[in-house]
């Protein structure tokens, strides 16, 4: 059992710090790499407080509501981890993801005006010869994830990003685990090529078949590759 070493700062604040302490143990959390090989992380409460600055107390009452997103996980007489999802739990939020994107997609051809469209192709411009998105693997992981992210912004339906917000959070944790995998690197910036040219196109159903095929493929890895979710 390892504890888990969080980037904190001290918070300061009394009129909101207990959102103050939530959101800097959330963006802490979600930014490890949660499904790295290892032991499973403990949340140590005195650790925390100390380096936030702040009363145990408060520490607890964000480690609950984090419990509540699926961020944590209490476990009887040791105490609060960071969670890591099952493999069904992931291969179930994948599911949901392939569905809202996929609705995001077709809500793009309907909204984005041909310039925020472009914005997506020039994500990849920098990946195009050969080799180079597997030899940055880490910068095109982030570019990846910032492309799905965008299609939610793109999409001008709030409540499908208020919907998406943890959901992606977690997905982020997925995608960075697998993207180097096999050749699943080059096949996604592939799949990205295709599902921008259907919205360029305005092809409301093509571009919401795409983008919901691209994140199924994801689920159909994991399904048959992935062992170290279970």
């Amino acid at each position: 059992m390892a504890i888990a070493n969080l980037a904190l700062k001290p918070v300061a604040g009394p009129v909101v710090l207990k959102d103050c302490i939530y959101e800097e143990l959330k963006t802490a959390i979600t930014s490890m790499n949660v499904y790295a090989d290892g032991p499973h992380l403990r949340l140590d409460e005195r650790q925390l407080s100390e380096e936030l600055g702040v009363s145990r107390t408060p520490v607890r009452e964000a480690l609950c509501r984090l419990e509540n997103e699926g961020f944590v996980e209490t476990i009887p007489r040791k105490g609060a981890f960071v969670a890591r999802k099952t493999k069904s739990e992931v291969l179930e939020m994948i599911t949901v993801w392939a569905a809202l994107e996929s609705m995001a997609a077709r809500l793009i051809t309907e909204n984005a005006s041909g310039e925020e469209i472009a914005t997506l192709r020039e994500m990849f411009s920098t990946f195009g010869e050969n080799g180079a998105v597997q030899a940055r693997i880490d910068e095109y992981s982030e570019t990846n994830i910032e492309f799905h992210q965008a299609m939610f912004q793109l999409s001008r339906c709030r409540l499908l990003g208020t919907i998406t917000e943890n959901l992606f959070l977690h997905m982020r944790s997925i995608r960075r685990r697998t993207i180097g995998d096999d050749d699943r690197a080059k096949r996604s910036i592939i799949d990205h090529i295709h599902i921008i040219e259907a919205l360029e196109a305005r092809d409301a159903e093509l571009a919401e078949r795409l983008a919901r095929e691209h994140t199924l493929n994801l689920a159909r890895h994991v399904e048959e590759n992935v062992d170290w979710l279970d």
